[in-house]
């Protein structure tokens, strides 16, 4: 079938499904896993939390702006953070050959910022589990696709906060209903960044520990594990590896599909991700006053400057003129399992920046990295636009990636 053709057929069986799915003379099942996430009270909300490998506790810091007018609004986007329901208690699905109990491989795909669907992954994990053989896991990041509250995708609300933000922010751009929750919440609480990445991080490990344990129902525990990132889901699969605190991910892979660069380098305003005042509050935060935010943030400082990898390695992955020579001998040393793939019209991360990170300054890091480009009109959010019209060489373009990405992630 072609891209346009899966698209539309698993888009449908997934957003009728009440149980698993089949889809007939193809082999696949696609099944719902629960997940208890253990990471959730690492989030902003609490008065006090505790760091249990120093034995220090903390008292929260919370970065607080210009507050709504609107008390629904108000209400709906200042919601405590750890205590988010969908984001502790959540399902993902797995493509899996269909009657086999037990796969032998695992690719672990993380989408973009802001997403709020897997319509469009659909298509993606079908072409992986085909071309590679090995089982796709569509892993959610925290309060994105079934983590966030329903509230955040209505329409009519987003809307009017949208249009509330540009009330306050004349100036803002690129503001939207799609982008109106998550660049609140961001220029909210600037911090929210780490700490809901963060809790993605430790949601994966603990997704990957219970595959090696044997737990998992669709996986040995001697199952490969590998990993395709796209957009911030290569920011945060690239943290994993770099970092690898329990050494479990020494043989897996990384497939990079339009991410790479560390993040001052990547242009992420628009109407599908964020608008202009969430990316000021980010940039002002994390690039041009985080010494003094640390300061006033001991919590933050704890995992900036103290021990523990994932704080070393997201610092690292910040500015890419800071911290150069620890980031880029890491990257050097994961070179070989780490593939990347940029797209020549790709605006939000352009394929030089990632070069420039993936490569390094003297581009003498040997990370593989291409740059494909196709001959329709499309966008860092929406590669391979799903219109008839167009349809044929987007299915071409769409076959040449995935079977460039199978080529690197199907050695087990």
């Amino acid at each position: 079938m072609s891209y346009t053709e899966d698209y539309r057929l698993l888009k449908d069986r997934f957003n009728r499904r009440k149980e698993g799915i089949t889809i007939p003379g193809r082999n696949v099942e696609i099944v719902d896993i629960q997940f208890e996430s253990a990471s959730s009270s690492i989030l902003p909300s609490k008065d006090e939390y505790r760091c249990d490998e120093h034995i220090l506790y903390f008292v929260a810091q919370m970065e607080r702006k210009k507050e709504f007018s609107s008390p629904p609004v108000h209400e709906i986007l200042h919601v405590l953070d750890s205590d988010v329901p969908e984001n502790r208690s959540f399902s993902y699905p797995v493509f899996k050959p269909a009657g086999k109990r037990k796969a032998e491989g695992a690719i672990i795909l993380v989408h973009g910022l802001n997403e709020k669907s897997w319509d469009k992954y659909l298509p993606w994990a079908m072409k992986l589990f085909e071309l590679t053989r090995k089982s796709v896991i569509l892993f959610p990041i925290a309060f994105h696709m079934n983590r966030a509250p329903r509230e955040w995708s209505d329409h009519r609300l987003m809307n009017k906060v949208s249009k509330e933000r540009k009330k306050i922010f004349p100036t803002v751009v690129k503001s939207t209903l799609s982008n109106a929750a998550i660049s609140t919440r961001l220029q909210l609480c600037p911090q929210r960044f780490f700490w809901s990445g963060l809790q993605s991080y430790y949601d994966v490990l603990q997704l990957v520990r219970e595959i090696r344990s044997g737990g998992h129902t669709c996986f040995k525990k001697d199952a490969s594990i590998d990993f395709f990132g796209y957009s911030i889901g290569a920011f945060l699969t690239q943290l994993l590896l770099m970092a690898d605190p329990e050494r479990i991910l020494e043989e897996s892979r990384l497939f990079i599909f339009c991410g790479g660069p560390t993040m001052n380098r990547m242009s992420p305003v628009s109407k599908y991700i964020i608008d202009s005042e969430a990316n000021i509050a980010i940039y002002s935060f994390y690039i041009e006053n985080f010494e003094g935010e640390l300061r006033k943030d001991s919590r933050l400082r704890d995992y900036f400057m103290g021990t523990s990898p994932e704080g070393s390695y997201f610092r690292a992955m910040i500015d890419y003129h800071k911290m150069t020579n620890f980031r880029e001998a890491r990257l050097r040393e994961i070179a070989g399992r780490v593939c990347a793939l940029g797209l020549g019209k790709d605006t939000v991360v352009p394929v030089y920046e990632i070069v420039n990170t993936l490569n390094g300054r003297d581009r003498d890091i040997p990370v593989r990295i291409e740059n494909f480009d196709f001959p329709y009109h499309y966008t860092h959010e929406d590669p391979f636009p799903a219109g008839e019209r167009i349809s044929e060489e987007v299915n071409k373009s769409f076959l040449r990636v995935f079977e460039y990405a199978s080529q690197f992630l199907k050695v087990i």
